[in-house]
């Protein structure tokens, strides 16, 4: 008795205890932040197995919820329920928590909702590459206050920036460039202390850039940040000279494409970090600070198509620049400044319409590490020399548009000398450096001589290491401020296609480059095609890998490449059922195949309909219940009966006209009397006059 006691109180206290879970479990929403005040007679500690359990079940009802609202998700995600213990492609899992979500260049079609705030233990999100996931980002991205990384690089969306990514006090890796946002930059960005990648380039964003204010934060307050992406957006009003200071740690400063008016303020000077600063492209005036100077660790200034003016600037000192371009402004007028003789490392001098006027420094030809100098449409007289010790790396020199009226020339120099429009080519039009000369060195494009003239399939490309066709990964790198122009060097993209493969875990040999150029942002493009390094396909995860490397810069180009973003394409998957769109060939034939069969199938039933009436005729025809005489022809005496003959319903119900009144003559103790035409029973096409007895659907 007391066992049985014992044994019923267990049970009792376990389905009171199993109830509670269920309630805990099941009568809350993931989505629902208010759960714990909701339900605190169940709330376990957190610490506890019961609340392990909660977190897992919510968290997987968030990303099944998102998974509901995506196309292309890995196929994986539809055969297993638990994401963690059959793990699904792209989620990573810690004590059965979703602790990252990966699923950069996997097609997803659709929006990223409230949902995604129910992976509270995120610590990573990368869903670079999807161009097809659009509309607005969710406030709820900031009630994951575990993250660190977010990356959504290269997708569709649009809207504003939500104010709440402030929340995210852990993040220290923002990626939202190439995508349509719009409005302004959020000043609660200001509070992401930790963050040390900022990128918002290439988007829409408009209003002035937020700087702190008493309790209101701004983006001076990002003090551990290096990288300040802000190009190619629509941002107004002045650089505020509180954006910049001494504690910064800054490298690069990205403000180019915009609609930045004002001065360029001397604070930034105090950023002795820097090493890429792009300030082209904007309304910029006034003049250009007189301590630029102090930022000796510069290797790329690029103040071009601005409104700058008063003195030239002074770049002495600043013996690591490689790359100087002051195009397009309204300095004063003046002959070559000093420090063009003073800058070792350069590799590019661009100064088109600079008010620049005398003799050019021929001394500059000299320097080990020249490769071009575009110095047209300026004012440069006298003579032209270049007779003095020329750099093997100078390829182009171009002074169109000058007042050069002399040239004397070395014959150890046979590259580019452009002088259209100087007084020099009028008696001298023929000569080579007076014609305009078209590129004679083909873009650069990896070597494909040991593969001979294979050809591959369509979406297949030819891997120059061994030279079968594959599946490659593609897209394109953009570098925005590399510290060369010159693309005749094949020893740059060998060094490239190096790094690529050595970093990516890639087969050597296996990355393919082509038509590398400087498009009208002056970013380096390059068209990349990376090969798997066994069969002809990438899996999901390598891609995911690959693709993570490249949108969290993981992968490190060589440094004269400088800062750069990547943008994939599409991948073809093998099975082509998710994450892979069939070809329209394939989709037109699977259409007209499948409207073949569903004729075909009519047509049999038709037929098969029609044999069965035919049948019926036969057979009713075949055993008439009466005749009027031996030979068959009516002899117009009474019918000679053979006996009874069942008919069914329908039968009498179609040879009646479905019991029509005016075929009805009377009744009789069975039923009503009807005028029937028996030989009309299978040919009903109307009623004759020929009389029967037959049974009335009510008997």
């Amino acid at each position: 008795m007391g066992l049985g006691g014992a044994t019923a109180r267990l049970l009792f206290f376990l389905s009171f205890f199993t109830s509670g879970i269920h309630l805990l479990l099941s009568d809350t929403d993931p989505r629902d932040g208010d759960w714990p005040n909701r339900f605190p007679a169940f709330l376990p500690p957190s610490s506890s197995p019961i609340h392990s359990i909660h977190i897992f079940s919510s968290m997987t009802a968030a990303l099944k919820s998102l998974k509901s609202q995506w196309q292309n998700t890995p196929p994986s995600w539809d055969q297993s329920d638990d994401p963690c213990g059959a793990p699904w492609e792209g989620v990573t899992c810690s004590n059965s928590r979703i602790t990252a979500l990966g699923l950069s260049t996997m097609s997803l079609v659709g929006k990223l909702s409230g949902d995604i705030g129910g992976l509270a233990e995120l610590r990573s999100l990368d869903l670079s590459f999807n161009s097809n996931l659009t509309g607005p980002l969710s406030p709820r991205l900031g009630d994951l206050l575990n993250l660190s990384i977010l990356i959504l690089a290269g997708c569709g969306f649009s809207g504003s920036i939500p104010d709440e990514l402030g929340n995210l006090a852990k993040l220290s890796f923002l990626a939202l460039n190439s995508n349509k946002f719009s409005g302004g930059i959020p000043p609660s960005l200001g509070k992401l202390s930790k963050l040390y990648w900022l990128d918002l380039a290439d988007n829409q964003l408009t209003g002035t850039i937020p700087i702190s204010k008493g309790t209101i934060p701004g983006l001076d307050l990002l003090l551990n940040a290096k990288h300040f992406h802000f190009n190619k957006n629509q941002l107004s009003g002045s650089l505020p000279p509180e954006l910049f200071n001494s504690d910064m740690m800054l490298i690069h400063v990205l403000f180019d494409g915009n609609q930045l008016e004002g001065d360029i303020p001397s604070t930034i000077c105090q950023v002795q970090s820097l090493e890429v600063l792009r300030l082209d492209r904007n309304s910029l005036d006034g003049e250009v600070p007189d301590n630029l100077n102090n930022l000796t660790n510069l290797n790329e200034l690029n103040l071009a198509h601005n409104k700058l003016r008063g003195p030239f600037p002074n770049l002495t000192r600043m013996d690591a620049l490689n790359y100087v371009d002051l195009s397009n402004n309204s300095f004063e007028s003046s002959e070559a400044p000093d420090w063009f003789l003073t800058l070792p490392s350069l590799t590019t001098l661009v100064i088109e319409q600079g008010s620049l006027q005398g003799t050019f420094p021929s001394e500059v030809f000299s320097f080990p590490q020249i490769q071009q100098v575009l110095l047209r449409n300026n004012a440069f007289n006298g003579s032209f020399n270049m007779s003095v010790s020329i750099s093997p790396q100078l390829q182009l020199v171009d002074l169109q548009n000058n007042q050069i009226s002399s040239v004397t020339l070395t014959a150890d120099y046979t590259n580019r000398l452009i002088l259209v429009g100087n007084p020099v080519c009028i008696a001298l039009s023929n000569t080579s450096y007076c014609q305009l000369q078209q590129q004679s060195t083909k873009p650069y494009s990896t070597s494909l001589a040991n593969c001979g003239s294979k050809l591959c399939p369509i979406e297949q490309k030819l891997s120059p290491q061994s030279c079968e066709c594959a599946y490659p990964y593609e897209g394109t790198l953009y570098f925005r401020g590399p510290s060369f122009r010159e693309l005749s060097n094949d020893n740059t993209f060998h060094s490239l296609e190096m790094s690529l493969w050595d970093q990516l875990g890639l087969t050597p040999g296996s990355v393919f480059l082509q038509n590398p150029f400087f498009n009208v942002d002056d970013y380096l493009q390059v068209q990349v095609a990376l090969f798997p390094p066994t069969g002809n396909f990438f899996n999901r995860s390598e891609i995911q890998r690959i693709g993570f490397a490249l949108s969290n810069q993981t992968y490190k180009p060589p440094k004269y490449f400088g800062p750069y973003y990547f943008i994939a394409s599409n991948y073809p998957f093998p099975g082509g059922s998710r994450g892979n769109s069939l070809s329209t060939g394939v989709v037109v034939g699977i259409g007209i195949g499948c409207g073949l069969l569903v004729m075909s199938l009519v047509g049999v039933g038709i037929y098969a309909i029609r044999q069965k009436k035919r049948a019926e005729k036969a057979i009713g025809l075949s055993k008439p219940f009466a005749s009027w005489a031996p030979s068959g022809n009516d002899s117009g005496g009474a019918p000679q009966l053979k006996g009874a003959r069942w008919f069914s319903y329908d039968e009498l119900k179609k040879c009646t006209c479905n019991f029509s009144q005016s075929n009805e003559i009377g009744s009789g103790g069975y039923g009503k009397v009807y005028i029937q035409d028996f030989v009309r029973i299978y040919l009903p096409e109307n009623c004759s006059l020929v009389i029967s007895y037959t049974l009335s659907p009510g008997v």
